[in-house]
């Protein structure tokens, strides 16, 4: 299951539980672009034996509201409540994971999307912005937990321009009001570093200059790629090798 900073760490009462103001009304309406130009969900839906996309499925995926994003929702949609497992260990156990300040959340389903109401993390998900070891915001990578359920993640070469630039403007904002979280996501980049290093991998990255690189996890290095050359996972290794040259 997923929580928006899988690896964040518990983060004690400060800048997330008294949150400064901050408009969320204002940040979803710059945070609003459509990731892909057609409906990415209808891709991974078939691969999910709920027929669901696995972003909007809380068997895969849990997403989180900061508190004043929670208030905000609650004041102007019907849209969300506080999502609980039927099993009440799981339930403590991820309530356990997630920085003070947050709360689970879960939707109608994906049937009843309301989308000016969808919340941040719904928004940025499969990506979550990287920090770099020097501590600079670089752009997005991805929860790399997901590469053989998200198909966005095996096709970056979709992530329109105006996605990714409404992205890194959002946490822009994020990080100038909530440092902790920019805490929390530097941590999840190390973790991310030392996962792709063991793996001998390099780290794909959504550059916030628009251009797409790949990352060395030990030195940091950056190297410039066509993004319709990065791997793609299982299922959609297969089923790209199947389509016509004029299908996405």
């Amino acid at each position: 299951m997923f929580i928006k900073t899988s690896y964040a760490k518990n983060s004690q009462k400060g800048d997330l539980w008294y949150p400064p103001k901050m408009s969320f009304a204002g940040l979803y309406a710059q945070f609003k672009a459509p990731i892909t130009a057609f409906d990415c969900g209808a891709k991974c839906a078939p691969y999910n034996e709920y027929g669901v996309p696995f972003c909007c499925d809380t068997a895969h995926a849990v997403p989180t509201a900061y508190a004043a994003e929670w208030a905000y929702l609650q004041a102007n949609t019907d849209l969300w409540y506080l999502w609980a497992a039927e099993d009440e260990t799981d339930t403590a156990r991820l309530q356990a994971e997630t920085p003070v300040g947050q709360v689970l959340i879960e939707c109608l389903g994906y049937e009843h999307c309301q989308r000016d109401y969808r919340s941040i993390t719904c928004r940025a998900f499969p990506f979550f912005p990287y920090i770099s070891k020097e501590r600079d915001f670089l752009g997005l990578s991805y929860y790399w937990q997901y590469e053989e359920r998200c198909w966005i993640i095996s096709n970056l070469q979709t992530v329109t321009p105006e996605y990714g630039s409404e992205f890194v403007a959002a946490y822009d904002q994020i990080f100038a009001k909530y440092p902790t979280e920019f805490e929390n996501f530097r941590y999840n980049s190390t973790i991310m570093r030392r996962v792709f290093g063991r793996r001998k991998r390099a780290i794909p990255l959504l550059h916030r200059n628009g251009k797409v690189y790949k990352i060395t996890p030990r030195t940091g290095r950056l190297r410039r790629v066509d993004p319709v050359n990065l791997p793609k996972y299982e299922p959609y290794k297969t089923t790209a090798l199947l389509q016509f040259p004029d299908e996405i």
